[in-house]
């Protein structure tokens, strides 16, 4: 007996809620550039792109259930061979190559280069014999990971390649040791503590806190070698991190990681668009300044407003409360996306959606981080919210592929037991 698919009404509901947000906050922050309607400038297309990325998901679901199982692998191919041909053909726009020209339309294939990684990474893991305790299988997971994370910074695009870092969560979840993540976030953490204090300062500190947690605790002394072992590696690092910093990033990221850090005040150039942006959201106050009222969002302060920089319109127009339900309704989803996961029958389904809310969360987190001087200024789009075509048209692939994963479950069910 054939099974019905079933989409989720509550996911599909938040995902068209946040992209009706994102059509109007485009509007606005447009509005004064000659267009009068929603149906015009920037707005319109984002509204066709939607309606696209509506058809295009029920094409999707028209697939056989066990189609992108059994074609995963060849769509990534297809997308690393897109990141290859926008290196050949593709245009420069605001200093990185990573826009293939089609026409009046720009493709951008690092936006679906996350939807085809994965698929590959789905696949990879769920395979029968798989064990993040087996370094070829690691290695396996290194290589499909970081071949779109190269191809991206060779663009000039570190921030979409910094995205694939979101798959780290969903290779915890699926049993990575945890003792790689903190080294991860340990050199991350002695990588700011050394911009900040100076490495001769960090490893002096790191020094006396040994010194005195052996001194004045009972602490096993069979662990003082082991720990100065950690110590040391680490001072090594913190050493080497102003080496990384001025040679392996370009003026701008080292100045908006300053900017960020409060070691430079640059309001005129690094961090004017943060500056901004604070202003911008800071005035909206509790409710907002009213739709189409926002005087920053119409005096053109912001650069990027209706992409990087959309939640400052959110923000100044609709104040506290439009930005909480905002964030609200992301939340909301990514939390729908982790449930759809946890109830999927296949372990390659359930990889694929928790890939796809990590993803979202580490947009999220990025961009809103950087719209209020949190995060340093990567240039990521809000999902759904910021204008863009091969971002809509990606998460809308990317949503509605989980949505069709998660509608033929109980077909997964049957063919256990068949």
């Amino acid at each position: 007996m054939e099974t019905k698919s079933r989409i989720d009404i509550l996911a599909l509901f938040l995902f068209l809620s946040i992209a009706i947000i994102g059509i109007a906050s485009v509007y606005s922050a447009t509005s004064n550039q000659g267009v009068f309607t929603l149906f015009e400038g920037r707005s319109g297309k984002q509204l066709v792109w939607l309606f696209a990325s509506v058809f295009l998901g029920v094409v999707i679901f028209l697939l056989n259930a066990n189609f992108f199982e059994v074609f995963s692998m060849y769509f990534y191919v297809l997308f690393m061979l897109l990141l290859v041909l926008v290196l050949v053909i593709g245009i420069d726009i605001n200093g990185a190559r990573s826009w293939i020209k089609l026409g009046s339309f720009s493709l951008q294939p690092s936006e679906f280069a996350k939807y085809g990684t994965s698929f590959a990474v789905a696949s990879i893991i769920s395979r029968i014999g798989f064990s993040f305790q087996n370094k070829n299988d690691i290695i396996k997971l290194a290589v499909v990971t970081l071949i779109p994370m190269g191809l991206i910074i060779i663009q000039g695009d570190m921030g979409s390649a910094l995205v694939f870092l979101s798959f780290i969560p969903v290779f915890y979840i699926e049993g990575l040791t945890p003792t790689i993540i903190l080294i991860g976030l340990f050199m991350i953490l002695i990588f700011v503590l050394t911009l900040v204090f100076s490495a001769l300062n960090f490893s002096i500190a790191v020094l006396l806190i040994l010194f005195v947690f052996y001194a004045f605790t009972y602490t096993n002394k069979k662990l003082l070698i082991p720990s100065l072992t950690i110590v040391g590696l680490a001072i090594v690092f913190s050493m080497s991190v102003q080496f990384l910093f001025d040679n392996f990033l370009k003026e701008h990221q080292q100045k908006r990681i300053q900017v960020t850090l409060n070691l430079i005040e640059d309001n005129r150039g690094a961090g004017y668009n943060v500056n901004q942006s604070k202003i911008a959201i800071g005035s909206g106050g509790f409710s907002g300044k009213g739709f189409l009222n926002g005087s920053h969002t119409k005096g053109n302060f912001i650069p990027e407003q209706e992409t990087d920089f959309i939640f400052c319109t959110i923000g100044e127009e609709g104040g506290w409360i439009m930005s909480s339900i905002t964030l609200a309704l992301y939340i909301g989803f990514i939390l729908r996306l982790f449930y759809l996961s946890s109830r999927a029958k296949k372990k390659y389904k359930r990889i694929f959606i928790s890939s796809l809310a990590s993803i979202i969360f580490f947009h999220v987190l990025i961009n809103i981080g950087m719209t209020i001087g949190i995060m340093p200024v990567i240039g990521i789009p809000l999902p759904l919210v910021s204008y863009g075509g091969s971002s809509i048209l990606a998460f809308g692939l990317f949503i509605f592929t989980a949505l069709k994963m998660d509608a033929t479950r109980d077909q997964d069910l049957e063919s256990v037991f068949s």
